[in-house]
């Protein structure tokens, strides 16, 4: 059973340290404008403060929201994109499922077959089962990856089939330029698990949704996140 989240030592209620937090991964935004939005409503807290929180509660929260069960006809996009770190380039790999889900998020300093393959592995670990096909763009190391991990799978390799995984990428570039940039690599791991896992949860899966049941989809989503901040039994 997991444990609740444990706000000892903490002079601020749960509530506002949970609300800052969903404010920084949730929207584009800095500490500094936390900072200012937290003034506004009359609650006296630095920005130091609010990236403490952000780093040690977010990945907690994370960990405690419910990922989405895989199925049998998932179909995994796949795709990287080059972010620079103290002038060297690291990629991020990264999968989504059909809807946009994303299911996992890696830093490496590679882009090869080697690369390519501990994405699979990782995926594979964690969704517990193959996808029943598998889309890239033409980066030969993922044909050499899948024939390796997944041989089974289908594979089709075409930008313009990827556009959904292209896209996954611009949220955290908005975040990027927000942020002025990642200091570190493992900085940049640890922020995208709990920014990932916050989109997850409140982003609609699909676009064409009623107003009404874009609506219900937030409500139910605010609901998930403060069980999983211990704000609610």
């Amino acid at each position: 059973m997991t444990q609740p989240v444990s706000y000892k030592r903490h002079r601020f209620p749960p509530e506002i340290i949970a609300h800052a937090v969903w404010l920084y991964f949730r929207f584009p935004l800095s500490l500094r404008l936390v900072e200012e939005m937290l003034l506004e409503r009359g609650i006296v807290v630095s920005y130091e403060t609010v990236r403490r929180w952000a780093l040690k509660f977010g990945p907690d929260y994370a960990r405690r929201l419910k990922r989405k069960r895989p199925s049998r006809r998932d179909i995994w996009h796949l795709d990287e994109v080059v972010i620079t770190i103290a002038g060297q380039k690291h990629w991020l790999w990264r999968a989504v499922d059909q809807d946009g889900y994303v299911l996992d998020e890696i830093v490496q300093t590679r882009r090869d077959t080697k690369a390519a393959k501990r994405l699979l592995k990782r995926l594979l670990k964690k969704q517990g089962r193959p996808p029943r096909r598998m889309i890239t763009d033409k980066l030969g190391s993922y044909a050499a990856a899948r024939r390796q991990i997944i041989p089974r799978t289908e594979h089709r390799s075409h930008k313009g089939l990827n556009s959904r995984a292209e896209n996954s990428h611009l949220p955290l570039r908005r975040r990027e330029h927000a942020m002025q940039g990642f200091r570190s690599p493992g900085g940049l791991q640890r922020f995208t698990f709990v920014f990932s896992a916050i989109r997850n949860l409140f982003v609609p899966p699909c676009s064409r949704r009623s107003a009404l049941a874009t609506h219900l989809h937030r409500l139910n989503a605010m609901a998930e996140w403060k069980a999983a901040a211990g704000l609610i039994a």
